[in-house]
């Protein structure tokens, strides 16, 4: 799916909802703001999750993608002022 480089990298295929989500919000709150996390999972839910997830809390969800059963998420943490 992507060759680029990430801060963070967390494989959530096979997870079900909400864990994706919550792995994401854990590293979300121990990296730098600018800092980019790189999801995949495998659970149909987790595109709105994301998506519901990012517009709630300021983070930008700079990419997604799905190739075959597996979501990939690129998420960008944004200055204090959004929840985490």
């Amino acid at each position: 799916m992507s060759d680029k480089k990430y801060d963070v990298f967390i494989d959530a295929r096979g997870l079900a909802c909400p864990m994706p989500l919550i792995k994401t919000r854990q590293a979300i709150m121990v990296v730098d703001e600018g800092a980019t996390i790189c999801v995949l999972a495998t659970d149909p839910t987790s595109r709105r999750d994301f998506e519901m997830f990012t517009e709630a809390t300021g983070h930008k969800l700079l990419r997604q993608e799905t190739e075959g059963d597996v979501f990939l998420y690129v998420i960008e943490k944004v200055a204090a002022g959004g929840l985490e």
